[in-house]
C-alpha cells in the first residue's frame, strides 16, 4: 500500500494545476458547456443541465453506488443486530 500510495502521490506532478485556464478541459469542454447548456438541456441553471443531461449517465451509477453503499450497511448492521438477539434467546433456553 505504501508503494502505490507513493506512486500516486508522484503522478500527481503531471496533472494540471487546479483552476489552470490553459488546462484541456477548460480550453475545450467547459466553453461548449458554457455556451450550450440552455439550448442543449432546456435548463437555465448550467449545473443542472451538466448533471441531468451531458453527466447523466455518470450521475446515476454515482447515485446507484451510494444506495448500494447505504443499503449494505443497514442490512449489516441489522444482521449483527439480529445475532445478538439469537444469542439471547439462546441463552434462556439453556437456563430453562
Amino acid at each position: 500500500m505504501t508503494i502505490i500510495t507513493a506512486l500516486f502521490c508522484a503522478c500527481t506532478v503531471f496533472l494540471p494545476t487546479i483552476g489552470d485556464p490553459n488546462s484541456a478541459p477548460n480550453q475545450h469542454v467547459t466553453p461548449y458547456y458554457i455556451e450550450n447548456s440552455a439550448v442543449d438541456t432546456g435548463s437555465p441553471n448550467i449545473v443542472t443541465g451538466t448533471l441531468a443531461d451531458y453527466r447523466g449517465f455518470d450521475t446515476l451509477w454515482e447515485t446507484s453506488v451510494m444506495f448500494v453503499s447505504g443499503l449494505t450497511a443497514c442490512l449489516i448492521l441489522m444482521a449483527n443486530t439480529g445475532e445478538k438477539q439469537q444469542g439471547k434467546k439462546g441463552g434462556k433456553k439453556r437456563e430453562q
